[in-house]
């Protein structure tokens, strides 16, 4: 796999060096929701990169930050990014230890949260010309 394809989440897609994380985090957050941060930067390169940062003391249990992943992955691959690198931060904490690690709520709302930010960062469209309105020429009218 050469990470060319517009689907996949080949190493090439991810942001993986502590200075390209440092590199990104200097700048300042381009989108916030309730409890994730994003952060972009222009890319050199043809396609968008992905970082994803979930601390635990946000997300305490393993499965939990694995679900943000696994969630915030699939909506990366699965979208049209312009080529910029992204990284997405929780920033707030998503659940308690008392409350279930993982649930179908929690996932829908995490995957509404994050497919926000992610559209965000999709290109936009330009307006399409509109096309005159044709105007109709009265006939001459005959006497």
């Amino acid at each position: 796999m050469t990470g060319e394809g517009s689907h996949d989440f080949a190493r090439a897609r991810r942001i993986l060096k502590t200075d390209e994380f440092s590199s990104v985090f200097r700048l300042r957050p381009t989108q916030k929701s309730a409890h994730f941060v994003l952060y972009t930067r222009p890319s050199p390169l043809p396609h968008a990169r992905l970082g994803i940062v979930a601390a635990k003391r946000f997300a305490p249990r393993a499965v939990t930050r694995n679900t943000i992943k696994r969630i915030t992955r699939e909506l990366f691959r699965t979208s049209e990014i312009q080529s910029v690198d992204c990284i997405v931060r929780l920033a707030r904490p998503v659940n308690t230890r008392q409350g279930p690690a993982t649930n179908s709520a929690l996932k829908r709302l995490l995957h509404a949260e994050l497919s926000r930010l992610l559209a965000s960062q999709r290109p936009r469209k330009p307006a399409a010309p509109q096309a005159p309105a044709a105007t109709v020429q009265p006939s001459p009218a005959s006497s």
